[in-house]
């Protein structure tokens, strides 16, 4: 199969069938709300069911991980979202927020094997942040996809999952 094949395939945008859980930080909510909703819409495009979206609210990126690895102990979900808005102030904050939660969500996927679409925005301002609230849809079509690769490997190896 040759890449032009491998990007175009539709079958794995298909959501129909999967849980997707989807936890968003209460910090710049003004953000972080738009965010989210663009993920659920985009994800009831997809084909997943609104009674298959679970979303949970946390105060803040830094708390983003471990609510990610709350919903993967339960192991509910086909695929997680996290949705936070992180944007530069005055001090040294932003950078550890930044690396902490970024390193926290790749942990999390790594060590429960979870897919993990990560939507921890990153801007210098408040347009930065506006411009980028599509990231949530991108962040649904992600979590799609890559929980559907999963099935098919899992399918391949004659796992059921």
């Amino acid at each position: 199969m040759h890449d032009a094949q491998r990007r175009d395939n539709p079958a794995m945008l298909q959501g129909a069938g999967l849980r997707v859980g989807i936890v968003q930080a209460r910090f710049n909510h003004h953000v972080t709300d738009a965010m989210a909703q663009a993920c659920v819409e985009a994800l009831r495009g997809l084909g997943v069911r609104d009674d298959d979206v679970r979303l949970l609210d946390v105060p803040g990126a830094l708390e983003i991980p471990q609510a990610l690895a709350m919903l993967a102990e339960v192991g509910t979900e086909d695929a997680l979202i996290a949705i936070g808005c992180v944007i530069r102030g005055d001090t040294y904050h932003f950078e550890l927020v930044c690396d902490t939660s970024a390193a926290g969500v790749q942990q999390v996927a790594l060590e429960y094997g979870v897919v993990i679409a990560n939507g921890i925005i990153t801007v210098e301002n408040e347009a930065q942040a506006a411009a980028r609230v599509d990231k949530g849809i991108d962040c649904a079509r992600v979590a799609v996809e890559m929980a559907n690769l999963r099935r098919s490997l899992a399918t391949m190896d004659g796992d059921s999952e």
